[in-house]
Parts: structure tokens; C-alpha cells; sequence
């Protein structure tokens, strides 16, 4: 039965080959004259459907016989791509979809045609299909959309750069909306989801130039596309496929970019309590009961979650520090180390170069790392996680997976360490402080082992290598030139560079360096990471020059070293020297900006009040025209004849004004000279005689009444001595012989002395208090008759002013009436006017005498 089944597959085979050499066979006759092609694009402008049809369908069998012939017809042949593009507006479905088919052939592989079918407005109009047609759950259509959509889009820089500014990456978001209930998807759903999720992947693909890939992924944070990846991520129901390919397009949407990396991870799992997205990852990927595909694509999300995110590195190694660990909760790091010491294999594979690119390019976190301690059973001590390490290494374990795939503990233990201690000198001295690692390294090494241990002598020589690369010379045992003199006397320089070339002749270290992304098509190929591989590639030939070098050679170089840091602290300073110096000019120059705009601002007020001053001499000068000041020499006769009567009106009104405001100013003349006569008589009042007299009366008895008192005073004290004497001689002599008389003459003199110089006194009082109130009333007086003075002076001032206008307007007058006469009309006598002024003028002559 097997082999009649043989027989006939045979002859399917036969009969698709024949039928194959057959259409190939005709295609090269058709196209032996180029003309043909040509003519089938002018029979697709039929619209007649049995000639537009049949040309699609033939067109479309000549691009899948002989694709690149065809093509380079088409793309030489004039409007030949306008006319296929029509198809897609035509509206019989069955020619769109066969022109589908037809452009999926002509845009494959060829980018000239690519970029003019994506100018002839493609993108809008299959966008357009793609909505009409129910987006994700849509039919076959969609399909053929989205397939068209990545030939004209895949590795065309700039058919994506048209693409991002035509805002079409925003056009996309509806289609990830997904709803609650995610059970029973259709295969065309998913299919169609799929090539959704990688339409977006090749917006962002880490092929793409780094500008581009960041212009496209903060497009697609703004306008919400990464959220709502996110939310099909969270969600439940989705398809194992559509899941992956979802974590492998939030992947790439977040790489390297460090908005959309804190956005990331700020995204919770819809759990009780709520968990970190990344946290729910991490336990999916060291779930063996989850697919392969899944656990890797998860660990692709985390390697693009931490690629250039030192913040990233730094939170995930803080879950390991003692200080931040919560016993209460599920972090990353302890994930990551129980995936690490599993028992299952492709955890620990999983796990370590997850820890790796934890601690890559950030000195700070490997140096962290050093102080994480881990519980290996009850009742011992912690050790520390490299001395975990280390103990592996000494091990030597392999472990033989349920899945039958065969990894060795050893190389996985040895590839993070090289990561962890390169360029951390600090790692380099705890890792040589355990005696017993350059031991293992060197015998590992030194040994002549089968093709299948040269990996792990290739990865033990590295490690040594970076031990001497990066090796600060802290330990006197293990100094650089001890480790060299160790590989010389027990591996041999050139043996030990053969087995470091062993890592980069291995079939699968190639693999891994062509993309990050882990794609491995069995467990059986998990064995590099792309980071590592690229760091293979920088150490390897910097620690073969560093084996090489004699002691002389790195003393050389360390002086070098010093001779650069000293240089680059030298251009450090100079760089920070000119960077002030920039913001200071930068300072300058908005300053000279803002002075330039204010000497711009100034220039226009300028002119603008130049303006406005020449308006005003313009109209300083017909006033002037008008009341005729310019020069009476030119033109005399005929400006008067071009007077008209409204001037001559004008100008009497003007007149009878002028005396109007002349007879109002003679008013207030006289008044003035009225209050000047009444201001001067009072003061003549207040300087009367009347009062100085008084004053001087009053002084003069004021005098007499103090000589009196004065003389009063001097005998009413001559009499108290001479009773002071009468009383002593009374005390002196006998009471009897005193004679009372004396002294009773005596007592009554003195009472009588006593009163009358208390009258005295009183009379004295009164007079200083008439004094003191004619002596205020003369200040007072004296201050009215300075205030009369100053106002005598503002009148006399006044006055001065008043002629001043009286003369102007006598002046005015004059002029005015001899324009009047001579413009032929009457006026008043000019006798009387002058005999007027003359009376006025001897008025004014006498008041000023009398002033």
C-alpha cells in the first residue's frame, strides 16, 4: 500500500515539474517581445469585465512564472504602475481582490516599484479596504491587504518614513480593540491579527535606522497603539499564537525607548491583588508547562524591557538587595534566582541571560549584585550569589531535561560571569579572592578535551582573560603579570588564544549575533545570546594583545592610561568651561536680541513722531496761509483775490472777540487797581502810630514799676537785718531793758514794706500780661501787613501780565483792521482808537504812580 502511495506521489510530482517547465516555457516565448506586456496594460483600462479580468489574471500568472522579467517591463512601460493601481478602485470585487494578487507579485522584492505604488496613494486605499471590510474581522480581503502592506513596507526605509508622516501608524489602533470576551476566535482572525502585529513589528524592527525606529515608537505611545497592545497582553483568552506575537510587538515597540519602557512598566495585571506586568511575565517564562515559543518571546520582552534603561536595571536588581526584599510578594529577582538554580534547564538558561542583561553596561548594578545573599538550606549561613556562582562552576553539574535537552550548568554559570565582571574591576577582585577559581579556570583550560568540552575551555579562557583585561593588580597573588606568568607556564600564550577562538568558531555563536531576538527552532539550539555575543567579539582581541604584552608593555600603557584620564579630565573641564561659556553667549544673544527689538521698537516711535511733527508743520503752515503771516512781498494780490466771505466773516467775528475779551480785561484792570488802593490803605492803618506808642507807654511803666520793686526789695531787706540785730541784742541783754516800743515800731514798718511790695508785685504781673497781649497783637498785626504786601505783589504781578495781553490784543486789533481796510471795508476813526489807548494809556501811567 506505502508504495503505491509512493508511486502516486511520484507521479504528482512528475506532472506539477512538467506543468511547471511547461508555464516557464511559455512565459519566456510571451515575453520575448516586451510589446506584449504593454498591450495587456492598455486592455487593463477596458472596462469591459471579460477583457479587464482576463488581462489581470494573465498578468498576475506572468509575474509568478517570471517575476523580475515582468517587473522591469512594468516599470519602464509609461502610467504601467497607474494602471494597476486603478484596479483597486474598481467596483466589481472580483477584479479589486484579483488586483490584490497582482500587486502582492509586482511590489515583491522590487523596492523602485514598492515606492511608486506607495505614491500612487496605495496606503490610504488599502487602509480604506481593510475598514470597509471589517479590520481584523474581516475575510480573505484583509488578508490580502495586509500581505500587500508588508511588501510595500519591509526593509523600505522610505516607504515607512512616508508611511509615519502620512499619520497612517494612528489609522492602526482600532484594530487591536478587542473586547472582553476573547473565546472562539476564527482562524481568519488570527491570521489577520497576525500579520496586523507584524506590520507594526516592521515599523520598529531593530533593523531599522535608530531615528526612524524612535520616531515610530513615540508615535505609537502617543497615539495610544502601545496601550492597547498592552491591554491584549492583560487579557485572557487570547490565542497562545496571537499572545506571543503580541509580547514579541510590545517588545520591539519599547526597545531602547525610555518613555515607552516607564510606560511598561507601570502596566498591571488585572489580578487580585495587582501585579506587575513584567512580574507576571517573568513567572510565565519559568513555567515549564508554558510553550517554548511563549517562554522565549517573554524573554525577549524582558531583554527589550531593560536594553539601554539603566532606571529598568537598577529596579529589577534592587528586588535582590536585602534591604528591599518583601517576603509578602512575588518580585522579579526572585524570580529570576529561582530560575536560576531550578532544576529545569531552559529556566536556568532562561534566567541567567535575563540576570545578564540585567547587569549590562551598568557598572553600578554589577557592583550591586556583589551584595546579594541567598539561603541555600536551614541552618546555614548566606552565601553570596558569586559565590553561588563559583560553586557551580566547581561542580561541573549538567542536567538532563524531561524534553531531552542536554545543557550544561557550567557554560551558562560562565557566560554570566563574564558579563558580570567585564569592566568591573571590583567583581574581578571578589571573583579572585575565592582561591579556588583560577585553579578550576586554568585545568579546565590545560586540558586536551573533545570537541564537545571546547566550548567550556573557550568560555573559561574569556573569563580568565577578563580577569587579566580588567584586573585593578588589588591582590598580590593575582596581580596582571602573575596571571600571565601562570597562562605561560601551565596553558601557553598561543594555546590559550586557539582555545579562546573556540567560542567564535562554534556553529550556533554565529546564529545568535545576526539579531537580538532569541528565535531558536528547538530547545536543542538554546546556547548564546545575542548582548554576548557581541561581547565576545569587543574582549577577544584586547585579551589576546593583553596576554601578549610584556611587563614593560603594560607599564607603558598604564602611563598612557593615567597620560588619557589626565587628558580626558583635562577636556572634561575645557567641555564644561565651554558649555557655561555657551549659555553665556546664548544669554548675550537674547539680550542682544531683546535690545535689537527695543532699538527696532524705538526707530519706529521715532519715525512716527516725525511723521506726526511734519503733520503738524504741514498745518502750521495753512494756519499760517490762512491768517496771512507768511511774507506780504509775493503773492499779495493774489491772495486777496482769492479771499472769499466766509474769511471775511471769520475774520469780523474774530474782531468783535477780540474786543469783547479787551473790554473784559479793562474790567479786571480796574478791579485789580480797586483791591490794590484797598490793600494799601490797610496797611497804612496797620503801621499808624496808634500802637507803637502803646507799646512804649506800657514799657516805660513796666520799667518804673520794676526800679520801684527793686527799691522796695533792697529796704525791706536793710530792715529785716536791722530786727535780726534788735532780736540778737534782745537775747544779749536783759527782757527787761529792751525797750518794746523799738520793736514793735519795727514788726509794723515791716508788715507795711511786706504789703505794699506785694502790691507791687501784683501791679508788675498785670503789666507783663498786658505786654505779652500787646506784644502779640503786634506780631499778628505785623504778619497781616506781610500778607498784604505779597498780595500787593501778585496784584502788581497780575496787573503786569493784564497790560501784557492789553498790548497783544491792542496789537491783534490793529493788524487785523488794516487787512480790513485793506480789503476795502469800514472801520472805526483810528483817531478815536488811538485817543482810546492814549486815555487808557495815562490811566495806567497814573495808577502805576500812585502804586
Amino acid at each position: 500500500m506505502s508504495t503505491k502511495l509512493d508511486v502516486y506521489e511520484s507521479e504528482d510530482e512528475n506532472t506539477q515539474k512538467q506543468t511547471d517547465d511547461l508555464c516557464t516555457l511559455f512565459t519566456e516565448k510571451f515575453l520575448q517581445d516586451p510589446e506584449r506586456i504593454t498591450l495587456l496594460l492598455t486592455l487593463l483600462e477596458e472596462f469591459d469585465f471579460h477583457v479587464r479580468w482576463p488581462a489581470v489574471k494573465l498578468l498576475t500568472a506572468l509575474l509568478k512564472s517570471q517575476g523580475a522579467q515582468v517587473q522591469g517591463i512594468i516599470l519602464v512601460s509609461p502610467m504601467g504602475v497607474s494602471r494597476l493601481m486603478d484596479l483597486l478602485a474598481d467596483s466589481r470585487e472580483v477584479i479589486r481582490n484579483d488586483g490584490l494578487l497582482l500587486l502582492q507579485q509586482l511590489t515583491r522584492g522590487n523596492a523602485a516599484i514598492q515606492k511608486i505604488v506607495a505614491f500612487e496613494n496605495a496606503f490610504e486605499r488599502l487602509l480604506d479596504i481593510i475598514t470597509e471590510e471589517g479590520s481584523s474581522d474581516g475575510g480573505i480581503v484583509v488578508e490580502d491587504c495586509l500581505l500587500l502592506l508588508l511588501n510595500l513596507l519591509k526593509n523600505n526605509s522610505s516607504n515607512q518614513n512616508f508611511f509615519k508622516e502620512g499619520s497612517y501608524i494612528q489609522r492602526m489602533k482600532p484594530w487591536f480593540e478587542v473586547g472582553d470576551d476573547n473565546s472562539g476566535w476564527s482562524a481568519q482572525k488570527v491570521t489577520n491579527l497576525h500579520l496586523m502585529l507584524q506590520l507594526v513589528r516592521v515599523m520598529v524592527s531593530p533593523v531599522n535606522s535608530p531615528g526612524a525606529t524612535a520616531s515610530c515608537q513615540k508615535c505609537m505611545f502617543q497615539c495610544g497603539l502601545l496601550q492597547q497592545l498592552c491591554t491584549i497582553l492583560m487579557a485572557t483568552g487570547v490565542p497562545a499564537d496571537i499572545l506571543t506575537e503580541t509580547i514579541n510587538t510590545v517588545s520591539e515597540v519599547i526597545r531602547g525607548s525610555q518613555i515607552n519602557q516607564d510606560y511598561f512598566a507601570s502596566v498591571n495585571a488585572p489580578s487580585s491583588p495587582p501585579r506587575p506586568a513584567i512580574v507576571v511575565l517573568l513567572m510565565s517564562m519559568e513555567n515549564e508547562r508554558q510553550p517554548f515559543v511563549l517562554r522565549c518571546a517573554v524573554l525577549y520582552c524582558f531583554q527589550c524591557f531593560l536594553y539601554k534603561n539603566q532606571k529598568g536595571q537598577g529596579e529589577i536588581v534592587a528586588t535582590l538587595l536585602p534591604s528591599t526584599i518583601d517576603a509578602n510578594s512575588i518580585s522579579a529577582g526572585q524570580l529570576l534566582c529561582g530560575g536560576l538554580f531550578s532544576a529545569d534547564s531552559l529556566s536556568n538558561w532562561c534566567a541567567a541571560v535575563a540576570l545578564a542583561h540585567a547587569l549590562q553596561d551598568n557598572l553600578t548594578q554589577k557592583e550591586q549584585l556583589l551584595r546579594v545573599q541567598l539561603t541555600t538550606s536551614l541552618g546555614k549561613p548566606p552565601v553570596s550569589l558569586l559565590q553561588q556562582c563559583t560553586n557551580i562552576l566547581s561542580q561541573g553539574s549538567k542536567v538532563q531535561t524531561r524534553v531531552g535537552l542536554l545543557i550544561d550548568k557550567t557554560n551558562l554559570t560562565l557566560m554570566l560571569l563574564c558579563t558580570w565582571i567585564s569592566n568591573c574591576p571590583i567583581a574581578v577582585t571578589h571573583f579572585l579572592h575565592n582561591q579556588d577559581n583560577v585553579p578550576f579556570l586554568t585545568a579546565q583550560i590545560s586540558e586536551n578535551l573533545g570537541e564537545d568540552e571546547r566550548l567550556v575551555q573557550g568560555l573559561c579562557a574569556l573569563l580568565l582573560g577578563i580577569c587579566i583585561y580588567h584586573n585593578d593588580n588589588s591582590l598580590e597573588n593575582y596581580t596582571k603579570e602573575k596571571l600571565k606568568q601562570l597562562i605561560e607556564k601551565r596553558i601557553g600564550k598561543e594555546n590559550f588564544v586557539e582555545k579562546l577562538g573556540f567560542i567564535t568558531k562554534h556553529e550556533l555563536y554565529s546564529r545568535a549575533a545576526l539579531k537580538p531576538q532569541p528565535v531558536f527552532p528547538s530547545p536543542e539550539q538554546m546556547l548564546f545570546d545575542h548582548e554576548f555575543t557581541k561581547l565576545v567579539k569587543e574582549l577577544e582581541g584586547v585579551i589576546t594583545k593583553a596576554v601578549h604584552k610584556s611587563s614593560e608593555e603594560d607599564k607603558k600603557e598604564e602611563e598612557v592610561k593615567k597620560t588619557l584620564e589626565q587628558h580626558d579630565n583635562i577636556v572634561t573641564r575645557y567641555k564644561e568651561l565651554i558649555r557655561e561659556q555657551d549659555a553665556q553667549i546664548q544669554e548675550l544673544k537674547e539680550q542682544v536680541a531683546a535690545l535689537s527689538s527695543q532699538h527696532e521698537q524705538m526707530q519706529a516711535t521715532v519715525a512716527q513722531q516725525l511723521s506726526q511733527i511734519q503733520q503738524h508743520k504741514d498745518q502750521y503752515n495753512i494756519l499760517k496761509l490762512k491768517l496771512g503771516k507768511e511774507s506780504p512781498s509775493q503773492g499779495d494780490g493774489s491772495q486777496q483775490n482769492g479771499l472769499q466771505t466766509e474769511e471775511l466773516s471769520q475774520l469780523r467775528e474774530e474782531l468783535d472777540e477780540l474786543r469783547k475779551q479787551h473790554a473784559v480785561l479793562q474790567t479786571q484792570l480796574a478791579e485789580r487797581d480797586a483791591l490794590i488802593t484797598t490793600l494799601q490803605s490797610s496797611s497804612q492803618t496797620t503801621e499808624s502810630p496808634a500802637g507803637g506808642s502803646d507799646n512804649t507807654e506800657l514799657l516805660q511803666e513796666l520799667e518804673a514799676l520794676r526800679s520801684q520793686v527793686q527799691s522796695q526789695s533792697s529796704e525791706i531787706s536793710h530792715l529785716k537785718t536791722e530786727r535780726q540785730e534788735l532780736l540778737t541784742r534782745a537775747e544779749a541783754e536783759p527782757s527787761d531793758t529792751a525797750p518794746p516800743s523799738a520793736s514793735a515800731e519795727l514788726e509794723s514798718r515791716l508788715a507795711a514794706q511786706t504789703s505794699e511790695t506785694e502790691k507791687m508785685k501784683r501791679s508788675v504781673a498785670e503789666l507783663e500780661q498786658q505786654l505779652a497781649a500787646a506784644t502779640s497783637t503786634a506780631a499778628i498785626l505785623q504778619t497781616e501787613k506781610e500778607k498784604l504786601q505779597s498780595e500787593v505783589q501778585e496784584s502788581k504781578k497780575e496787573q503786569d501780565d493784564l497790560l501784557m495781553l492789553l498790548a497783544d490784543q491792542d496789537q491783534k486789533i490793529h493788524s487785523l483792521k488794516k487787512r480790513l481796510k485793506d480789503l476795502g471795508e469800514t472801520v472805526e476813526n483810528e483817531d478815536d482808537l488811538d485817543t482810546k489807548d492814549q486815555t487808557s494809556d495815562d490811566d495806567d501811567e497814573e495808577e502805576d504812580e500812585d502804586d
